[in-house]
């Protein structure tokens, strides 16, 4: 009998790589984290160096099968972030660093595709926003900024691609990180013929496409070397963050959704077939076959807050959790104060790099306390947004999953609760895309019947439920909310052309 009953999830995120080792009961045995610097060499880019994280990725994997042995490991399944590019050369040897979903050198070129007849029927059909952190948007950027790479480039690949392919000696990317590029009809699962004429690139310069669910062959000697694993051991392709995060958190039945705030934030659900909303405000990622993500992620969650402490707290000693507590005092609605909290420009549902933050109905009256609590509604009513952009696609949604560092909070939570209109569940754990990754991988390899038995893991543990009258004002405010960003559209895009001649400091 087989003692194997462990799947290692290996995350590779934006700042780090952690692979956890799982049980296939659910019960976490074992982990490592590593972390990597996400350089800013020049304005707008957002890189990291691939050696780097193949190394993470090599040292968490020896060290988790180190503690728990490599006679129970029966795979490995990875998440990664999504939407990275790295240009490749005919010796398959990486020619750029890894760019980023946070760089944004593409805006220029996101913006005028997103203008052009084209953007939202390319966003529709491909599930991806037409904005900078796209592939998409970067290729563009590539083929009009960069020629000399574009020759030199024989592959245009993700990370997860190229770490896999030196563990595996396979070129493949999963459905959904395909998903994310910009360059995949969601409805045909093929390179869309439109987007890659954009993009300069023919097919063959790509991964040849394959389900999130399967296997790939041996490990090469270097990976078995590397991570004390056997040349035997069967790796899962995996997906991207966003879709395993809903899965490690539960939220894969239609209807069940799945907030976080984190230093970013995310609202996402489930479903059984793709689909985008008529004006493009969500994203549609592939999860497996028959399971897609809808939803859409946002740039300023807890970051917000933490530009509130630093820049407005009382002194450098006030922690985010003591304003917090103070903001508790002021009632919903903050005395008529509205932050749009774009301190990172925006996301979902504008899909836009020009917006600015802003603090609307400021007067003497207002009091730290009120700035405080206008950030948090900010937030919350940007997620309201994406909710609302989510239902006008046709989505349902009768249960709502939280997680993220912010949820720490019952200022958080509560405001969260009643801009949603919905209740929230807290987990009693929270353990995302690396637990959806070794669930994905365990149903791969036959260890579970299916992804949906991922909510049995998952008990909530407490349940927030909107207060009517506080519910009542974000109903009134989110409109206003929604309108304030298009009535400052022209201001942002006045300042993005003036900002060269306005530096920050001398």
């Amino acid at each position: 009998m087989s003692t194997a009953d462990i799947v290692i999830g290996v995350d590779m995120g934006t700042t780090a790589t952690k692979s956890v080792a799982y049980t296939v009961d659910g019960v976490q045995v074992a982990s490592s984290s590593q972390g990597y610097p996400l350089e800013e060499p020049f304005p707008g880019h957002a890189v990291q160096d691939p050696q780097l994280i193949l190394g993470a990725v090599y040292e968490t994997v020896r060290a988790v099968v180190a503690e728990v042995g490599v006679d129970r490991i029966a795979g490995l399944s990875f998440s990664s972030a999504m939407h990275s590019l790295l240009a490749l050369n005919a010796e398959l040897e990486p020619i750029t660093p890894v760019i980023t979903w946070a760089d944004t050198r593409a805006s220029v070129q996101a913006e005028r595709l997103r203008a052009s007849a084209s953007g939202l029927a390319l966003h529709r059909r491909t599930g991806t926003p037409v904005h900078p952190m796209s592939p998409l948007a970067k290729l563009i950027w590539f083929r009009e900024q960069e020629p000399r790479i574009r020759q030199e480039a024989a592959f245009w690949v993700g990370i997860k691609d190229w770490i896999q392919l030196r563990m595996c000696g396979a070129l493949v990317m999963d459905h959904s990180l395909a998903s994310a590029s910009g360059l995949m009809n969601i409805f045909t699962l093929q390179w869309d013929e439109e987007a890659l004429g954009l993009a300069g690139i023919r097919p063959v310069q790509l991964p040849e496409l394959v389900p999130t669910t399967t296997v790939l062959p041996e490990l090469t000697e270097e990976a078995a070397l590397a991570t004390g694993l056997p040349i035997a051991t069967r790796v899962v392709v995996g997906a991207g963050d966003g879709p395993l995060a809903n899965l490690g958190v539960g939220a894969v039945r239609p209807g069940v959704a799945a907030v976080s705030i984190g230093t970013s934030g995310a609202l996402r659900v489930a479903v059984e077939r793709p689909a985008v909303d008529p004006r493009g405000g969500v994203f549609c990622y592939a999860l497996t076959e028959n399971r897609w993500v809808i939803g859409g992620a946002i740039n300023n969650g807890g970051v917000t807050l933490e530009w509130v402490r630093d820049e407005i707290g009382a002194s450098p000693e006030v922690t985010t959790a003591e304003l917090l507590d103070a903001a508790q005092s002021v009632p919903a609605g903050s005395g008529g104060l509205m932050m749009l909290p774009y301190l990172l420009s925006e996301r979902a549902p504008h899909w836009s790099s020009l917006a600015r933050g802003a603090y609307i109905g400021l007067t003497r009256a207002h009091r730290r306390e009120h700035l405080v609590r206008a950030a948090v509604e900010g937030v919350s009513l940007q997620l309201a947004l994406v909710l609302q952009s989510m239902r006008a696609a046709g989505l349902e949604i009768d249960e709502i999953r939280a997680t993220g560092g912010a949820m720490k909070h019952p200022l958080w939570t509560q405001t969260l609760a009643d801009a949603l209109g919905s209740p929230i569940g807290l987990l009693e754990s929270q353990e995302g895309s690396g637990f959806g990754a070794a669930l994905l991988g365990m149903a791969a390899l036959g260890l579970v019947e299916s992804i949906d038995d991922a909510a049995k893991y998952l008990p909530v543990a407490e349940t927030v439920r909107p207060r009517p009258a506080d519910a009542a004002v974000y109903r009134s405010l989110l409109p206003m909310f929604d309108e304030l960003y298009d009535a400052l559209t022209p201001t942002f895009q006045r300042l993005k052309r003036l900002a060269p001649s306005l530096p920050l400091s001398n």
